[in-house]
């Protein structure tokens, strides 16, 4: 096991056991052909959606950094922070407001 495992009960065998981590990219992968409006998204991408809204809220880089497991913290600055256009409009609103006082 190692802690990127997930575990999930076997009720044939009557304990825990763990899948394949690729197991869900491969349920990811299925999702848009049962429901038509789902985008295709690895698990990857959904982590990289969750850290962009994650800064689209606000949270702090070292907030970011421990959510994502991340020892270091440039590992975090260097893949996971850029600017959406949401983000974008947020700062620009706030400089506004900042300079209307």
């Amino acid at each position: 096991m190692t802690s990127a495992s997930f575990p999930r009960y076997d009720h044939n065998e009557r304990k825990m056991k763990y899948i394949r981590l690729a197991s869900l990219n491969d349920q990811l992968t299925k999702l848009p052909k049962n429901h038509k409006y789902f985008p295709s998204i690895s698990i990857h991408g959904l982590r990289h959606s969750h850290a962009s809204l994650l800064f689209e809220a606000w949270a702090s880089i070292k907030d970011v950094q421990a959510r994502l497991s991340h020892t270091d913290i440039q590992t975090t600055m260097n893949i996971y922070t850029h600017v959406s256009n949401t983000a974008k409009e947020k700062v620009a609103n706030l400089f506004q407001d900042y300079m209307d006082l």
